[in-house]
């Protein structure tokens, strides 16, 4: 199997217990399960839809408050922002607002109004959205190219563990909608391919990159 994201040739292994197959990059690190465990829109709308995601809730709100106090310091005092992958609520957006930041939301499923393909924004963000995307290459490049000259995408997924039983352990990987996992490596791979710097991130789960 070719790799999505390099197309280099990956090893693959085996969830013995859930029958489930993945594929491993030695190059860039990726790693994806096979196509055949991929869900459909109702199957992951399902899923999405047992969220408990309300925006008084002071957990959620500590969540994102987490990541812009990551992020924003790193990001040049953006004018305008895009929350990309959103989920049901508008929270993030709305927390964006009030640090004076014009931000704009999209979610294929709950808010799927695509009026930001016309916009360019200083900063985009994507919290817990990459690891369900069927085609994350394309999606990088497509929010790239919505970023104005030197603005920042910012992203928030868990970075997976390289050892084979170490992944095989790790519980982010039960969720059926998480189809596809990323080391740092790999989203640098996709900022040199497509004209972004990768500038940093927490060894965990954040980064942000620029756009070049």
């Amino acid at each position: 199997m070719k790799c999505p994201i390099c197309s280099q040739t990956c090893r693959s292994f085996t969830d013995k217990k859930l029958h489930t197959h993945y594929y491993h990059c030695g190059t860039c690190h990726f790693i994806f399960k096979s196509p055949d465990h991929y869900q459909d829109y109702d199957e992951q709308k399902e899923r999405y839809d047992l969220h408990q995601n309300e925006e008084k809730s002071e957990g959620y709100q500590a969540y994102f408050k987490r990541f812009m106090d990551y992020i924003l310091p790193l990001t040049e005092n953006p004018k305008s922002a895009l929350d990309f992958g959103c989920g049901a609520t508008s929270l993030l957006a709305k927390m964006m607002r009030e640090e004076g930041i014009d931000c704009d939301f999209y979610d294929p499923i709950y808010h799927p109004e695509r009026s930001y393909r016309d916009k360019n924004y200083d900063l985009i963000v994507s919290v817990e959205v990459f690891e369900h995307l069927h085609h994350p290459k394309e999606v990088f490049r497509h929010l790239l190219s919505r970023l104005n000259k030197g603005g920042y995408l910012a992203i928030q997924t868990q970075f997976h563990y390289d050892d084979i039983e170490q992944f095989l352990n790790w519980y982010y990987r039960l969720d059926p909608t998480h189809i596809v996992f990323f080391g740092p490596e790999t989203f640098r791979y996709l900022a040199d391919l497509y004209g972004g710097d990768y500038r940093v991130d927490n060894g965990k789960n954040m980064l942000v990159i620029q756009k070049q």
